[in-house]
């Protein structure tokens, strides 16, 4: 008996001690798993799927993984079983992407290390509660008659959709973060182009509903559909890769505008402010602010230091303004570090970005406003204090600036660079916050310190969130990092130029140029919502279980 709109069940005797070792049965099988078996697959799974993302960047394990949630999914006895499913795959996917945040509790070892093994299970725990409840959304509204069957299609979109909406979800509530997006699996592929027209919710609907149908199409239908319906599905994909292929084609990387430099000081977290080697890290910049231009390319119109780049404050020290501003040879210069301003209610302290003019005035500045939880601010700090934990009641006093701004100081068009939007570090990883409505800018500029990420992991990764960004925006984006990972990106989210992690030096890129606004940059995630709003509602509409009375399972 075939669902409405096509879609067949699979039959009856499919199940898992019937079919062998046919796909039908594998997906019988781990949809009727139990108890810490489907949990544990579920984690696995998981953990497979993480290992698309920077740095090992291999996205076809989103082809093996996704299908097995979906069959958890189908299969599990009521939305609970459901819920334990998505969130044992959540866990699994977030605690490998996410291992690399382990290293900021090493930094300072004495004080936070015996915080590791709670931070390592409680944030990639609490992300994965998101993808819990997209599973059980799913198997509360696509009501199965039990784990006999294997799941459907239907299945594999509703997920997807289901999916997308809790991601859009997670990247807004408690302040968000969209880190981990499944869209960037294919930063290093010619389907990333996708972003530029869908941005990053819209790709990863494509991305697990592309990725999950094949071989749930294969088990659950017999013969030439399940066959056919795969078929179309990678044909899609592969219809995207011809086109983002075809975008990048159709735009080969050519020099274009001013030349920016970025020095990058490799300034280890351990070492940064300690006044034994602050000295030493802020003659790496200086000298690589000084050192002689490329023939090739001529003098730098900008130099770009990362983020916190000095221990001192530039507000409070017009010497030291000065001496930095003369060692960029009459460029302006753009900084990161702190910004403190005293009221009657006491002494405030900014995460800023600084533009100096060639005379070391101060030509503009940014102050970050979305800061880091438990880095720059600590939400309910009292609570903590009351709990006795005050190496964590006592970190992170911060105070948020105004809100995304562009910059264009007089000192910076007169070197004949666009107004740019100002980043600081994990910034750039909210796709609505890089625009200011309203008003354009050329390029964006991303300061960074990713020592507190490590190696492995984190400075790659947030690299690919900043090309992304640049694909969105058909804006260019220049990044510098304290230990790297420093890099120019054009519009299409190449990398032009860079500097490797746990080196110091300087690079010199002409600034790519911009793009017309894409569809994503002029109409947002809108599009995205609608799309898996409509997947879900039509996915669930078709289902017949709506239409009678609920059985018992």
């Amino acid at each position: 008996m075939s669902e409405p709109g096509g879609e067949a069940a699979a039959p009856a005797e499919a199940t898992p001690g019937g079919t062998g070792l046919s796909l039908t049965g594998l997906a019988c099988a781990v949809g009727a798993l139990r108890g810490w078996r489907r949990l544990l697959l579920a984690g696995l799974a998981g953990a497979v799927l993480s290992l698309g993302h920077a740095p090992f960047d291999f996205p076809w394990t989103a082809f093996l993984a996704l299908p097995v949630l979906v069959w958890l999914t189908a299969g599990a006895a009521g939305a609970g079983g459901a819920f334990a499913a998505g969130w044992g795959f959540g866990f699994g996917y977030f605690v490998v992407s996410l291992h690399w945040i382990g290293h900021a509790f090493l930094v300072e070892a004495d004080q936070f290390a015996w915080m590791l093994p709670i931070a390592m299970t409680v944030l990639p725990g609490g992300l994965a509660l998101f993808w819990g409840i997209a599973a059980a959304m799913v198997r509360r509204w696509r009501r199965r008659p039990g784990a006999g069957l294997a799941a459907r299609p239907l299945d594999a979109l509703a997920l997807a959709a289901a999916l997308t909406l809790v991601e859009m979800a997670r990247s807004v509530v408690l302040t968000g973060l969209p880190w981990g997006l499944p869209a960037y699996l294919w930063v290093e592929t010619p389907l990333v182009q996708m972003a530029a027209w869908v941005g990053p919710h819209g790709t990863n609907l494509l991305t697990l509903a592309l990725a999950a149908l094949p071989l749930v199409a294969l088990a659950a239908l017999p013969g030439l559909r399940g066959a056919g319906l795969a078929l179309a599905s990678l044909a899609a994909g592969g219809a995207l890769w011809w086109a983002g292929a075809e975008r990048l084609a159709g735009a080969p990387m050519a020099a274009e505008g001013p030349v920016v430099r970025i020095v990058q000081p490799n300034a280890p977290q351990k070492q940064k402010w300690d006044p034994n080697y602050t000295g030493l890290f802020l003659t790496r910049l200086l000298e690589g602010s000084a050192a002689p231009a490329d023939p090739a390319m001529g003098r730098p119109a900008m130099v770009i230091w990362p983020e916190t780049a000095v221990a001192f404050l530039p507000a409070e020290t017009a010497e030291g303004r000065a001496h930095m501003a003369r060692a960029a040879g009459g460029a302006p210069l753009v900084l990161g570090a702190l910004h403190r301003e005293q009221d009657a209610e006491g002494t405030r302290y900014a995460n800023s970005l600084f533009v100096l003019a060639p005379d070391g005035a101060i030509a503009a500045r940014y102050d970050k406003h979305h800061l880091v939880p438990f880095g720059e601010y600590v939400p309910f700090r009292g609570f903590f204090g009351a709990l006795g934990v005050r190496q964590l009641a006592a970190r992170g006093r911060f105070e948020p600036g105004p809100g995304p701004e562009i910059l264009a100081p007089a000192s910076v068009t007169a070197a004949g660079l666009p107004a740019f939007v100002p980043l600081i570090c994990y910034e750039a990883i909210f796709p609505n916050e890089v625009s200011v409505p309203g008003r354009r800018a050329g390029w964006m500029l991303q300061i960074t310190n990713d020592a507190w990420f490590g190696t492995l992991g984190g400075p790659q990764q947030h690299l690919a969130q900043a090309r992304m960004r640049a694909i969105e925006q058909g804006l260019p984006m220049v990044r510098a990092a304290n230990t790297g990972i420093s890099a120019v990106v054009d519009a299409h989210g190449r990398v032009t130029g860079s500097l490797p992690l746990g080196t110091h030096g300087h690079i010199d890129r002409p600034l790519p140029g911009a793009l017309p606004p894409t569809y994503y940059a002029e109409s947002g995630d809108i599009a995205a919502l609608l799309a898996a709003l409509l997947l879900f509602y039509a996915c669930i509409a078709r289902h017949p279980s709506l239409h009678s009375a609920p059985r018992n399972e």
